[in-house]
């Protein structure tokens, strides 16, 4: 009897299409940084320690590397790993020497410039911002009760985002992280929220609690809509989706708290870029409606006080 033949490995996985030209644009980068500081490959392979081939290979498209081995190139070039690493269209000048100049700015003064900016070039005047309210924060706060209440009294409609992109999309949220994941949904989000500010005047919206962990959204929330942070004690908010019907905090009892109040920590500055907020533990809605109507009604109330 013939002794059996080993198993012969597999073979490595080729990367994607996706991948190949990812890494062509990140070796044609490399050059031109390169180029532009006048860097020879030996220059360059010395003051990144590694071998002239490899970078040879990387600007040849075929060089897939380690974030360590991408940060020292990126060092040696001398510009952060991010920029070197960024999958898009190259920035404008302008932008390059706008972000530049504001990153020597102190906080203060960044928070500043910022109002500066919308003053000048936001689109929605504060008019129209103010009929536009949007309710941030994590699942559980109150944002739907509260939501549906204030727009009612005030007589706009009441959107819940997560609802806007299932519409849009045909499918539940949770087929669309199994499916297409993270970087899918966040692009749903965002175009779904565009979609929402081109047709309709006034709402009041309510988004998911992820929403501001995605900064392009987060800005065009912030400088389109009125945002108020509606809170809660950690326990409250694992209360509340519980009684929703969501079990799922209780799969893993024992960390579900230490997560949340990790989650809560981790947002928290975050969400307090909104503009007012609304901590809804121990209240009831109704009282908590009077608060938010007292809350966006007050700059109204302050511009048309006597001087």
């Amino acid at each position: 009897m013939k002794p059996a033949r080993p198993r012969a490995s597999p073979a490595p996985a080729k990367p994607s299409r996706e991948a190949d030209v990812y890494l062509r644009r990140l070796g044609e980068k490399v050059r031109t940084l390169r180029n532009q500081r006048g860097m020879s490959r030996k220059v360059l392979a010395k003051q990144a320690k590694v071998s002239e081939r490899y970078i040879a290979q990387m600007e040849a498209g075929l060089g897939n590397c380690s974030i360590v081995l991408l940060r020292r190139i990126a060092r040696a070039i001398g510009l952060p790993v991010t920029q070197l690493v960024h999958d898009g269209a190259e920035p404008s000048l302008d932008l390059v020497l706008l972000t530049q100049y504001l990153e020597r700015l102190p906080a203060p003064a960044l928070s500043q410039a910022r109002e500066m900016l919308l003053r000048k070039f936001s689109e929605p005047s504060e008019h129209t911002r103010r009929g536009r309210i949007a309710l941030i924060g994590l699942r559980g706060g109150g944002k739907s009760t509260l939501g549906g209440l204030l727009a009612e009294r005030l007589g706009v409609p009441f959107i819940e985002l997560d609802r806007e992109i299932e519409r849009r999309s045909g499918a539940p949220l949770s087929e669309i992280f199994d499916m297409f994941g993270q970087e899918t949904f966040r692009r749903a989000e965002r175009e779904a929220l565009d979609d929402v500010l081109r047709r309709h005047p006034h709402f009041v919206i309510a988004t998911s609690g992820s929403i501001v962990t995605e900064p392009g959204t987060l800005e065009i929330l912030l400088s389109s809509c009125f945002t108020v942070w509606v809170r809660a004690e950690p326990h409250d908010h694992m209360k509340r989706v519980m009684a929703q019907g969501d079990m799922r905090p209780m799969a893993n009892s024992g960390r579900a708290m230490d997560d949340l109040i990790s989650i809560l920590k981790s947002r928290e500055p975050l969400y307090a870029r909104a503009e007012a907020t609304l901590t809804t533990t121990g209240k009831s809605p109704e009282q908590n409606l009077n608060e938010l109507l007292q809350t966006i009604a007050l700059p109204e109330r302050a511009a048309g006080a006597a001087p």
